[in-house]
């Protein structure tokens, strides 16, 4: 059976709060208790006071009803105030326990989930559960205590009254609960429509000069008349179930009422009841279509939180990464420099079964030696690089650095095997020497200058305000070459022997993109370099070059030997130069 995180930090908040949720059913069991006894003292007050004119005791019956009342208020604060408090703990340990999987969960999973999805677990799922304390099991149990105490108390007035209250019960529910789907449909609709419209509103505004130069304004004009109109119908919906909906209640709860005076006027005498009781009842009818209501409310917030609850779950129990080797560090991987054995052996992947991305690939590289693949777009490139650096772990076969697999690598060692530049530069909140050294304390300032110096950054940084510790706000301060020789520094600084390039010059112009190559030539002659190129005029200086074709190696071997036996490479060489000249 799949481990529950939600039943577990629940069930853990008890145990540490034993003292609070004792306290909890104790006030959850007064707040019942009392807002059953201003109905008693109003009957009290009117038989024995009112109706037969002894003021004796008014005043003090008068005090007690007003002493029920103000009881009721705290009971009811403190009820809330601890569900609240619980609520939070419980959402504090589920998310805790969410940050801590998500160290551990295999990358795989963040190839088929989007980032949104990943926090909207985190956000919205989290917080549906929340909701079903603070407005959901533990209010639907209140609220479910008060009816029956309601109907409790009024069957000892008469059992003829309290048939008529049973027989109510299910009507008022039924309508109540009619009019919330339809009202939370209306609603979700409106919200959907409202997200149409403004998204629209943004894209005419960003797209204003495109709209402009093609004449597209009429165009755009009516989808957008057209979202403001179903929009409207949606909140004209709205609007109708929220203005229908009370005055119906009001006349079902005044046409009980009106039953419960008649039967029990004299000249009927149906009911049999006292003048006190017949107030005590109305009050308590009144009282008892609040927690029908609620009740309403509170099965969606739990039938919302089941469904966060499950998507939490499944969350938790997501794959990890296993197999790491803790005791490996990365100076008895890699010893020398002059020994780098990288071996791709007979490896498949699949993200989806039936779905191979790479199929039987073998390939040995050797210390230092520079080696690009190319290939079409989607042929598993950037993923033989996640492969490649253990993110992601072969569906067959094995890669390996000297005999290690790369795969049982800890992650805390891997910074000091790979050094992976892409052609996105991540900004961090810190000073520039943080974007470089990502916060790790085990890298010096010495490191971080001199990588910075490398890339030949350091003219450039010494010129802002505080230098490396000048605060980085937003990206504004680097220019696009800047952020990728960033980028390098952040991979280098470690000193890492093998670098990976994955198609990092693709958004550059010429000169910026020279300047960028002329950098990793440098550091070619220290490390053993793996890129991805999608232009074959910016590899740098390769020793070997990989075709991938249909997840497949196609061909392999230097670029001279490929210019002479491998058409593709050929047309796709002559191609460019035809495009640059």
């Amino acid at each position: 059976m799949k481990d529950s995180l939600v039943n577990r930090s629940i069930v853990k908040v008890i145990k540490e709060n034993i003292k609070t949720n004792l306290l909890l059913v104790f006030v959850i069991i007064g707040a019942v208790l009392t807002s059953l006894i201003p109905p008693q003292v109003l009957k009290h007050i009117i038989d024995f006071n009112l109706v037969p004119k002894n003021n004796d005791k008014l005043l003090t019956s008068a005090f007690a009803y007003m002493a029920a009342i103000l009881f009721i208020g705290v009971f009811d604060f403190l009820k809330e105030a601890l569900i609240t408090i619980l609520g939070q703990k419980v959402t504090k340990e589920i998310r805790v326990e969410m940050a801590e999987k998500l160290e551990k969960i295999n990358a795989r999973f963040f190839s088929s989930n989007e980032s949104g999805v990943v926090v909207s677990r985190f956000t919205n799922d989290v917080d549906a559960i929340s909701s079903m304390f603070t407005s959901g099991i533990i209010g639907m149990v209140v609220d479910c205590f008060k009816i029956i105490g309601i109907v409790i108390s009024i069957w000892m007035f008469s059992a003829k009254l309290g048939v008529i209250v049973l027989i109510i019960l299910p009507i008022i529910y039924a309508i109540t609960r009619t009019f919330q789907k339809r009202m939370l449909k209306s609603q979700t609709e409106n919200r959907i429509l409202v997200g149409k419209v403004n998204n629209h509103i943004s894209e005419s505004f960003k797209n204003a000069q495109m709209i402009k130069s093609y004449s597209k304004e009429d165009y755009m004009e009516k989808k957008y008349v057209g979202y403001l109109m179903e929009n409207f119908k949606t909140i004209e919906k709205v609007n109708f179930y929220d203005s229908v909906f009370p005055p119906i209640i009001q006349i079902i709860r005044a046409s009980v009422i009106a039953v419960i005076v008649i039967l029990s006027h004299r000249q009927l005498n149906f009911l049999d009841i006292s003048v006190g009781m017949v107030a005590a009842t109305i009050e308590l009818i009144s009282n008892l279509f609040a927690p029908i209501e609620s009740l309403g409310m509170e099965l969606q917030s739990i039938q919302q939180a089941i469904s966060g609850i499950q998507r939490v779950n499944d969350f938790y129990n997501e794959p990890e990464d296993d197999c790491k080797n803790s005791e490996l560090k990365s100076d008895n991987i890699i010893p020398t420099r002059e020994k780098i054995d990288l071996s791709f052996n007979d490896i498949s992947f699949y993200y989806d079964e039936g779905t191979d991305i790479l199929k039987n690939i073998n390939i040995k590289i050797n210390s230092q030696e520079k080696v690009t693949f190319v290939g079409r777009t989607g042929v598993g490139k950037s993923t033989l690089f996640r492969l490649i650096m253990g993110l992601l772990k072969p569906t067959k076969g094995s890669i390996t650095i000297n005999g290690v697999d790369v795969y049982s690598i800890p992650n805390s060692e891997k910074r000091k095997v790979f050094g992976y530049v892409n052609q996105n530069f991540h900004m961090i909140k810190g000073t520039v020497a943080e974007q470089v050294s990502l916060r790790d304390k085990s890298i010096t300032r010495e490191q971080i200058e001199d990588a910075l110096n490398f890339v030949g950054l350091s003219d450039y940084v010494a010129t802002l305000e505080n230098g490396c510790d000048t605060e980085v706000t937003n990206g504004n301060i680097f220019s696009q070459g800047q952020k990728q020789l960033l980028a390098i520094a952040r991979a280098i600084v470690t000193n890492p022997p093998i670098l990976l390039l994955d198609e990092i010059t693709a958004n550059l112009d010429s000169i910026t993109e020279e300047k960028v190559v002329s950098v990793l030539k440098k550091a070619g002659e220290a490390h053993t370099i793996l890129s991805i190129s999608h232009r074959l005029s910016s590899m740098i200086n390769s020793d070997t070059v990989v075709i991938l074709e249909k997840g497949r190696v196609k061909n392999m071997g230097s670029p001279e030997m490929l210019l002479q036996n491998d058409e593709w490479y050929r047309s796709h060489v002559a191609l460019e130069k035809l495009t640059w000249s």
